[in-house]
């Protein structure tokens, strides 16, 4: 062989070596027999990543063989984020996945019948109703209170100004005391409404639940 044509060969040669020694330079090489398939459908092994198969899977195998584990392909900064991105999704959608199953089995514990739910329903709007009642009854002697006020200032429709201090007073808490108690009542029937729609849904899902475990 004439010594242009060594050239080239050593040329040839120490190219790819670099090549092969730039690309494990991208990760940690693995101990062991690299394997992969190439783009022309040829089997490659060699004792450290293949820089042909740097687009697809590689296998490390042990010396019985077996597989000891598998290399990626190499990703430009681009395809890492990608990937990196559609993991995180994988990830979340396993969580949330999780979480659901997690609140069916604690939900079918708590309600395993619709009877037992249907029972908690009455007894969370029984205690708002009872809020509301003792809320309402305040209200009513509030309004009897300010109409024996109102007689008492009717002496002084003429002129409220001249009514006595405690009297006018009185009527201004009076007032504020009503709207405080409008307020608190106008709370708890919002209250009602929640509860109904928690309890609504909860039943919603209870039913498919109740379903499935019954087949």
């Amino acid at each position: 062989m004439s010594l242009m044509k060594w050239n080239r060969v050593g040329s040839l040669l120490l190219a790819g070596g670099l090549v092969g020694v730039c690309w494990a330079q991208t990760g940690p090489v693995i101990p062991g027999v690299y394997t992969c398939t190439d783009a022309k459908g040829r089997k490659l092994t060699s004792d450290r990543p293949i820089p042909e198969c740097t687009d697809r899977e590689q296998k490390v195998l042990n010396p019985s063989g077996t597989v000891r584990a598998k290399v990626g392909p190499t990703l430009t900064a681009q395809e890492k984020a990608e990937q990196e991105q559609r993991e995180r999704r994988e990830a979340e959608d396993k969580g949330r996945a999780a979480e659901e199953k997690r609140r069916d089995r604690a939900l079918l514990t708590r309600y395993p019948t619709r009877t037992v739910h249907d029972q908690e329903r009455e007894e969370a709007l029984s205690q708002v109703t009872v809020v509301i009642k003792a809320a309402s009854n305040r209200l009513d002697e509030l309004v009897r209170q300010r109409k024996l006020l109102d007689d008492e200032m009717e002496f002084y429709k003429k002129d409220p100004t001249k009514a006595p201090a405690y009297l006018r007073r009185q009527v201004e808490e009076n007032a504020q005391s009503q709207a405080v108690q409008k307020r608190f009542i106008s709370e708890q029937e919002s209250e009602i409404r929640r509860i109904n729609v928690r309890f609504d849904d909860e039943l919603a899902r209870l039913r498919q639940l109740w379903t499935t475990v019954s087949r």
